[in-house]
């Protein structure tokens, strides 16, 4: 009786080890299988894009998320201590909303960048269109290149006393096409953000064969204006007016970049006119 018994608690032990055994033959087979060809997961609706923030109202918001783009004035070239106005802007805001966290995503300004290009950034960039989404705050600058650059025939950096009123002139409308199409791709990539455009400025005022060129400067800042107000998010902020009345004050040593102050000038139009 006794040897039967054994007999079948041996078995017992026998069987319930050999499962254990296969089972954890199994587990390490699956497991290799796992590493050695990974399975992709299934699909959760559409990857990588953040949710966009529902309001643009800042005041309300849980944060606020900045990203930059533009030429070189967004770049904060000019600037000795480098931090232009967008820099000066998160500080401003700071301020402002001393209770809600304010942050800068990225600043994607590119030196002598004009608006067709970075239009087709903002069709092909994927970066550029991720860190717009995740922003309920976007300033940017653009025009400056397309029309002097155009006109003198190199970088707006560069230009001389050679430019081109005539050119500038016919340029104009060229531009503001270009203008428009940024705009509204700014609008499908972030409908819900605050988008604050800083219109441009004429760095050759005080040079008396350039003065003129100060009215289709501020031509193109009224057609910037008549585009922006199709949208209810979008902001034009003035430079135009500061900057003639104060030319060698806030320009840099380049004659053309605004230098700290200027910037200053700049950061805090913005930040007066967010809501």
């Amino acid at each position: 009786m006794r040897n039967a018994s054994s007999g079948v608690l041996w078995r017992t032990i026998g069987i319930s080890a050999l499962v254990s055994t296969l089972l954890l033959i199994g587990g390490f087979g699956y497991a290799v299988k796992d590493m050695l060809y990974p399975q992709a997961d299934a699909y959760a609706g559409e990857q990588g894009k953040p949710a966009q923030p529902e309001s643009s109202n800042l005041g309300s918001s849980k944060a606020i998320n900045i990203t930059a783009i533009g030429d070189s004035l967004t770049k904060g070239t000019g600037d000795a201590t480098g931090e232009g106005y967008v820099k000066q802007v998160v500080t401003l805001l700071k301020k402002k909303y001393p209770l809600i966290p304010v942050k800068l995503n990225n600043n994607l300004a590119i030196n002598g960048l004009r608006s067709d290009q970075l239009a087709h950034l903002l069709s092909t960039d994927k970066g550029y269109r991720y860190s717009l989404q995740q922003a309920n705050l976007i300033v940017f600058t653009i025009g400056g290149n397309d029309l002097f650059q155009i006109a003198n025939g190199q970088s707006a950096g560069d230009v001389t006393g050679d430019i081109s009123l005539d050119t500038l002139k016919k340029e104009l409308p060229k531009g503001i096409d270009r203008l428009s199409k940024v705009i509204k791709l700014l609008h499908e990539i972030n409908p819900n953000a605050q988008v604050v455009y800083t219109g441009l400025y004429n760095p050759f005022y005080n040079i008396t064969d350039l003065r003129d060129g100060s009215l289709q400067v501020q031509k193109w800042n009224e057609e910037a204006y008549s585009i922006l107000h199709n949208y209810p998010n979008m902001t034009l902020v003035p430079s135009f007016d500061m900057f003639e009345r104060s030319i060698d004050t806030y320009l840099s040593s380049d004659h053309f970049h605004p230098n700290h102050e200027g910037y200053a000038q700049i950061a805090a139009r913005i930040v007066q006119s967010l809501k």
